[in-house]
């Protein structure tokens, strides 16, 4: 795209990975919302810690990005509102399994 300046489509974009999803501009601002809805709904040490690890993986090999992550996830099992998350999968899963 860089070097030719052809414009792609938002599809096209999506289909390639560039973006996450393309919705017409008339449902962005839903959109916005619904995502902003499931991102405050997480820990917020866990969104906290997941940031830092995604810029701190960028410069490191796959293994070293694949063991920093690994001491994040720990991190996070140790953080004060995980007994709740897990709480909260568990009941989803025996609650679903009941049906």
């Amino acid at each position: 795209m860089l070097v030719t300046a052809r414009f792609i489509d938002p599809a096209t974009a999506e289909e390639w990975g560039l973006i996450n999803r393309a919705v017409p501009a008339a449902e962005l601002d839903t959109a916005i919302e619904d995502l902003a809805k499931v991102i405050i709904a997480k820990s917020p040490a866990a969104i906290r810690h997941g940031k830092a690890m995604f810029y701190a993986q960028h410069e490191r090999t796959r293994a070293a990005a694949y063991a920093l992550a690994s001491e994040v996830m720990a991190q996070n099992m140790m953080e004060e509102d995980a007994g709740e998350g897990i709480d909260a999968f568990l009941d989803k899963r025996l609650s679903s399994s009941k049906s």
